[in-house]
């Protein structure tokens, strides 16, 4: 996995964000001990069925993997993303793998 050099970590804002012809996705995120509380995907209505939500969360998930930090998905977009994905199940909290069926 590798890090999206487009997409960046607005830690203040607490969110990751990804710019496309003028209009800004997010993944909003709370810190935890150990991780990362992701409770939102954004993506404008204009940047929809472009894979914009895919491509982020492939770079959080690069990112936190990277950073040795666990994902606590509470957003419905990562929740399904990871259910599709298993192969990044080792990121789950563990108190999430079963909620996901990983």
């Amino acid at each position: 996995m590798s890090l999206d050099p487009e997409i960046r970590d607005n830690a203040e804002a607490k969110r990751y964000e990804l710019t496309v012809d003028g209009q800004t996705a997010v993944v909003i995120y709370n810190p935890v001990a150990g991780g990362l509380l992701i409770t939102e995907t954004i993506v404008p209505i204009p940047l929809e069925g472009r894979g914009i939500a895919s491509r982020m969360a492939k770079h959080v998930l690069a990112d936190l993997k990277e950073r040795d930090l666990l994902i606590l998905p509470t957003c419905p977009f990562f929740a399904g993303y990871l259910k599709k994905h298993p192969e990044y199940a080792d990121l789950v909290h563990p108190g999430y793998r079963a909620a996901l069926g990983l």
